[in-house]
């Protein structure tokens, strides 16, 4: 049985990834100033940012329903084949849950909760891609990913605590005290669920903090699979870029090191100067 790759929007893979890896994407919707947005089709990221330093509007962002996916699946299991779905994780949407409703309306959909968000979802994603070509069946594949999304990690460095403060996920007082020291949090993602956490909290200027942050991530495993990792942002300079992807050099080499902008949907919440690498392990962390 032919096999559709599928995923959430908020995988954040290129346009250029997604024609390689055959990978189609459902995106989220984003709400703003009393109009809705399809994220990354008719609004991006900086749109956002500046609708909040102009007019402090904030955007909403709105969970795909199970009705959308099961249209969505629709297109494929109708012509007899089979759906491979991986969605944001479930700690952060309701979406996860919607699609796997929408999977007991049809036949063939099996969705996957990847526990994680952003790139490190993507780089499941593309393990997908290479185990379809491989000839393994569906089943196989939804219970391979099913049971091993903590081998997937993710995490980024945070710029401003403006956004984070806006939408009610951290106090004034954290956000306020964080930019007169000049602290950086770095946000880690809990690859059971999806959820986040403040881990290390990192002082000085953004791109001496990437270079320490990405030195401490990679020091942290033993195990890291070094066919690709991801650097993603949410709108950052070039320089900042060059001088993570400069220190991943420095320490492991990598196949390939994919640099990708995170979507609206993510991107919303963490405000602009974010920046997270994102890679996956054998095992686990020591």
């Amino acid at each position: 049985m032919k096999i559709i790759l599928s995923a959430d929007s908020t995988c954040d893979l290129t346009e250029e990834l997604r024609n390689q890896y055959q990978v189609n994407t459902m995106p989220y919707h984003i709400h703003l100033e009393g109009k809705d947005y399809i994220d990354n089709v008719d609004i991006t990221p900086e749109v956002l940012y500046q609708a909040y330093w102009d007019r402090k509007a904030l955007p909403k962002t709105a969970a795909v329903n199970t009705y959308e996916y099961v249209e969505y699946f629709k297109k494929w299991t109708a012509q007899g084949l089979a759906v491979i779905h991986f969605c944001l994780g479930s700690a952060l949407t309701s979406s996860y849950q919607n699609a796997k409703l929408a999977a007991e309306e049809l036949e063939n959909v099996y969705v996957i909760d990847s526990c994680n968000l952003s790139s490190a979802t993507g780089l499941q994603v593309l393990d997908c891609r290479s185990m379809i070509e491989a000839g393994k069946e569906p089943e196989e594949i939804y219970r391979y990913f099913s049971e091993n999304q903590q081998k997937y990690h993710g995490s980024f460095i945070v710029d401003t605590l403006e956004f984070l403060k806006a939408g009610g996920r951290c106090s004034t007082a954290a956000a306020f005290g964080a930019n007169l020291l000049n602290i950086k949090p770095s946000i880690e993602v809990d690859n059971t669920c999806g959820g986040m956490e403040v881990r290390k909290k990192y002082r000085g200027k953004l791109e001496r903090v990437l270079e320490k942050y990405v030195k401490d991530k990679l020091a942290q495993y033993s195990d890291i699979e070094t066919d690709k990792i991801f650097i993603t942002h949410s709108g950052i300079e070039e320089a900042c870029i060059e001088t993570v992807r400069k220190t991943i050099n420095e320490i492991l080499h990598f196949d390939s090191i994919y640099v990708t902008k995170a979507s609206c949907t993510i991107s919303c919440h963490c405000g602009p100067g974010t920046l997270g690498i994102l890679f996956a392990t054998r095992g686990k962390c020591e």
